[in-house]
């Protein structure tokens, strides 16, 4: 029998350790703070539902890609969550169907698939976001890219890129102007994906009619100029996209580089008329995505929605929300008026429990002489 060894994980799993849980914390708790002065109220919904309830909400996993077990009370099948959004629209559909809309919410939590994708080989991660549900308008699609930016620049990050995706052009165009059988739209959407012209003009004229969308793809207002061309030999058919992304792109400050590729579709299986991935310089991949979307209601009516989920753990395995605490150390007999005085002001204190001990050894930089400070 192969022994293992103490202390080991499963593949795609690991512990956080000082200082980085305490930054994971930090990181997390800034960017929650910061949409929080937006009007985003947080929830916490459990991390294992019902395998059923939580899948007819996963439009972009199968079953099988969960991670399940049966439930010993119910004997029903559970599922870790691969994903928060689903779950706080399933909060926004039951257990408040009735709120004012648009409702505000935010989130926080660990996450788990069945596998880990080739970039980053977690299968646990942090996912940190925010919903707007009632609306997926152009002005709710400004609040939460601007909201997402402004997050993570609380959080020390820098060098964004935004680059913005139109997930149902293919389709909208397929169903009016550039019409397409089934089977054609499928062939035309998987040459877009890899931007191979070539390929996409060899299934034929009416998939070489794309080709502009190709072409529409790089720095954003280079790229804007040749959808609005595009348009144009379409007679205008898209314009309230045109309008949609120019809207959008208005407030965002010069420091934020902005690219656009309308026919990026991996990872926005669930996601509507807009789309945005987040990137930062120095990382590879994206840290975090968002866009418009429909939640199923009770009722069987989709409501509207449009938000953005962060997932941080690059970000704090390079050091972001990092911060090393003041130490003291408390010696025997220390004065505790004035140690709490000090925890006020920022200080953590660590006491002594035994004589002998050092503090410099449990990473304090000082310790208390009386109602003195004392540098090791």
């Amino acid at each position: 029998m192969t022994m293992i060894p103490p202390g080991l994980l499963p593949e795609g799993l690991s512990d956080r350790l000082p200082p980085q849980a305490e930054a994971s914390a930090r990181l997390a708790r800034r960017v929650l703070d910061t949409v929080a002065t937006h009007g985003y109220e947080r929830v916490m919904p459990p991390l294992a539902e019902f395998e059923d309830t939580l899948t007819q909400r996963l439009k972009s996993m199968r079953a099988q890609d969960l991670v399940r077990a049966v439930d010993p009370v119910s004997q029903r099948s559970l599922a870790l969550r691969p994903d928060m959004t689903a779950q706080v629209g399933r909060i926004a559909a039951t257990r408040l169907a009735t709120a004012p809309r648009p409702l505000r919410l935010s989130y926080a939590g660990p996450v788990i698939r069945l596998k880990a994708n080739q970039l980053r080989p977690e299968r646990e991660k942090l996912q940190v976001g925010a919903e707007l549900i009632g609306s997926d308008s152009v002005a709710a699609a400004v609040e939460i890219v601007n909201v997402a930016i402004e997050a993570l620049q609380a959080a020390g990050v820098s060098g964004l890129t935004i680059d913005f995706t139109l997930p149902d052009l293919i389709d909208m165009l397929a169903a009016g102007p550039l019409p397409l059988a089934a089977d054609e739209l499928e062939a035309v959407r998987t040459e877009l994906d890899a931007k191979d012209a070539g390929a996409l003009v060899a299934l034929g004229p009416q998939a070489a009619a794309y080709l502009p969308l190709i072409e529409a793809t790089g720095p954003f207002h280079a790229a804007m100029e040749r959808l609005e061309a595009f348009n144009a030999q379409l007679g205008g058919a898209i314009n309230s996209r045109i309008a949609g992304l120019r809207a959008i792109a208005r407030p965002i400050g010069w420091d934020i580089t902005l690219t656009l590729d309308p026919t990026e579709r991996h990872g926005f299986e669930y996601q509507n008329w807009f789309g945005f991935s987040i990137f930062a310089e120095g990382f590879i991949g994206e840290i975090g995505r968002g866009g418009s979307y429909a939640i199923l209601r009770a009722d069987g009516q989709d409501e509207p929605a449009i938000g953005f989920s962060l997932y941080p753990d690059p970000l704090i395995d390079a050091g972001f929300g990092d911060e090393a605490p003041k130490r003291l150390f408390l010696p025997l007999g220390a004065d505790a008026i004035r140690a709490a005085e000090l925890r006020a002001e920022g200080w953590h204190t660590v006491a002594a429990l035994v004589g002998d001990e050092d503090g410099a050894t449990l990473r304090c930089s000082h310790w208390l002489d009386g109602a003195e400070l004392r540098a090791f």
